[in-house]
């Protein structure tokens, strides 16, 4: 892939089509957010705590919600204005209840904003890696680590600790998830890319995130690994 502005990669081929396409995106991910309610409220008649309820239906929208559709973006899309108008109408919706004090409570947490982050983050990888290479594979491949391997860190420590924590167990099943991810799409870069991104996901300082950590981290090693030293 050649490093540049990709002009040409700006405007969607069939705008109409591929905004329906968006809308029907955005509406398959409201099913899924809002389906996460009623997860919330099964975890909770089974006595699991609020928190931990919270954070499992966090890790089913990375899979299910932003994960399928991160798969996707490639297959349907010629450019990334449509899409990217898309990931901001997600952000603003995500982040008008935070704003409002109204929090969607089966999978918003009041004291910090991450799942903002997350789709800032997904949208600016993907983003990135079209406009800058004229290929999304880099924004994809990043952006499956934050959707399929950060998920599968919230499920395992959720199973064995019943709470939020950064204890390293998640970041091995990460990584066990992101290898052969990053290998498919990448390569060695790739699979290099999912151990640094494996890593950089147990550390956060509020308001910086492991979803800006995984983006940042993972993305400058493939274009390093992969650009520069032709892996």
């Amino acid at each position: 892939m050649a490093i540049g502005l990709h002009m040409e990669v700006v405007f969607n081929a069939a705008p109409l089509h591929e905004m329906a396409i968006a809308l029907a995106m955005l509406a398959y991910l409201m099913f899924i957010v809002y389906s996460t309610k009623w997860v919330y409220s099964a975890l909770r008649k089974r006595g699991v705590e609020h928190n931990v309820s919270v954070y499992y239906n966090r890790k089913i929208i990375h899979i299910f919600g932003a994960g399928v559709l991160t798969l996707l973006f490639p297959v349907y899309f010629t450019g990334i204005a449509i899409p990217m108008l898309l990931v901001g109408i997600i952000a603003i919706l995500i982040y008008i209840p935070h704003r409002t004090g109204k929090i969607l409570y089966w999978f918003q947490m009041k004291e910090n904003a991450y799942e903002v982050n997350f789709t800032i983050a997904w949208g600016f990888a993907i983003g990135f890696s079209w406009l800058i290479f004229g290929d999304p594979v880099y924004g994809v491949v990043t952006a499956a680590f934050m959707a399929f391997g950060d998920a599968v860190t919230g499920v395992v420590r959720n199973a064995m600790f019943k709470r939020r924590t950064k204890h390293w167990l998640g970041n091995v099943a990460m990584l066990a998830v992101s290898l052969p991810i990053g290998a498919v799409y990448a390569g060695t870069a790739g699979m290099v890319a999912a151990l640094v991104a494996s890593i950089v996901e147990h550390f956060e300082l509020n308001p910086i995130d492991d979803n800006i950590l995984i983006t940042l981290g993972s993305l400058i090693t493939l274009i390093i690994l992969r650009e520069f030293l032709g892996l």
